[in-house]
């Protein structure tokens, strides 16, 4: 079968040698034009795909047009300032803003709605989400956001000041950065407290390559300082779970994300509170640091392209949630005396930028 094929394409191309010898020399020239034009083309279309491929590149104080990507450069050149030991990765994802936040706000054919905000007077009437209005979300107290709360949020500009800034820090282990005396800190009267968590915590960073602060801000941002249920041991049908990372804790009542979430414990086989923190850890890990999900906002706005899908992996609904976790993150690096480790933020860049910062 091979041979005959192998005869085949050797009686092709004996043909076209032929074509070209016999005919005038115009037959040739038809020839290499159409060879010369698949080339252009094979050309174009891998510019293309390069124009539009994701890509980070190092800060360097000079690499960074503030024409296109107004109000960045100055913000972050003030970080840099204050802190000259930190660097900043520019990723540039390629996307529109205005379509960014299209993707974001809540849709009719939605069932949850990506982004949620407290239902309390402390915010503004204008964060409810158009469409939903008062309808609540999750336990009863959440609203779906609004396209300007939204806009508020995600504006990277809003972002680059020394309170918010850690929402961007990459969240890879960083030596000596993370000390049993900043976990210990963080940690005092919460359901964390006590030498053998922190050290099991420091340990399971460095294992992961996790910056060990934030997995207790995550755990403290997802069951409070005195923790849950969920932190507490959970009997889902006859069995006590532990999920302290609230992991596919979903649904719209209290007892539906209960459920949910004691389901995919027992699922887990997570029959201790050890067992869930180290499993929650591996599911972050290979969930979302490892498609470059790799700082606070990145795990809420899955603006990351690497898996072939953008907006649908996010860890969180709870639209403010990047900034909770940040303010903790920072406060135990502060009171580590740790903040001006070599720290690293990636920073994302958005196509068609207003220069008015989102209010």
């Amino acid at each position: 079968m091979h041979k005959d094929f192998r005869i085949i394409i050797n009686n092709f191309i004996k043909n076209i040698k032929s074509i070209i010898h016999k005919n005038p020399k115009n037959v040739k020239i038809i020839f290499f034009t159409l060879i010369i034009i698949i080339l252009i083309a094979i050309l174009i279309s891998i510019y293309l795909k390069e124009k539009d491929k994701q890509k980070y590149v190092e800060y360097n104080g000079k690499n960074l047009s503030e024409t296109k990507y107004p109000g960045y450069k100055e913000l972050i050149d003030e970080l840099k300032e204050k802190h000259p030991n930190w660097t900043f990765t520019l990723f540039y994802t390629k996307l529109d803003w205005e379509e960014v936040i299209s993707n974001e706000g809540h849709s009719d054919n939605r069932e949850y709605p990506l982004n949620l905000v407290p239902d309390s007077s402390e915010y503004p009437e204008d964060w409810k989400c158009e469409i939903c209005g008062d309808k609540t979300y999750d336990n009863g107290t959440w609203l779906c956001a609004s396209d300007k709360a939204i806009k508020s949020q995600m504006d990277p500009r809003n972002i680059l000041n020394d309170e918010e800034i850690f929402q961007f820090k990459e969240l890879n282990y960083v030596e000596n950065a993370c000390t049993q005396d900043g976990l210990e800190e963080i940690t005092q009267d919460t359901f964390l407290e006590g030498d053998t968590i922190s050290q099991a915590l420091l340990q399971a960073g460095e294992n992961a390559n996790l910056d060990t602060y934030f997995i207790a801000s995550r755990l403290i941002q997802e069951q409070g300082r005195k923790g849950t249920v969920m932190s507490r041991g959970y009997d889902y049908e006859g069995n006590i779970v532990y999920n302290p990372f609230n992991i596919n804790a979903i649904g719209n009542s209290q007892e539906e994300i209960l459920q949910n979430a004691g389901k995919y414990a027992y699922e887990q086989g997570w029959d201790t509170l050890d067992k869930a923190i180290i499993g929650g850890i591996d599911f972050m890990k290979k969930g979302y640091i490892d498609k470059s999900q790799n700082t606070l906002y990145l795990q809420k706005f899955d603006i990351v392209n690497q898996d072939g899908s953008l907006y649908t992996n996010q860890y969180m609904q709870n639209l403010l949630a990047p900034k909770s976790e940040a303010k903790n993150m920072k406060s135990i690096y502060e009171s580590s005396n740790t903040v001006d480790s070599n720290l690293n933020f990636i920073i994302p860049l958005y196509e068609n930028m207003p220069e008015e910062i989102s209010e």
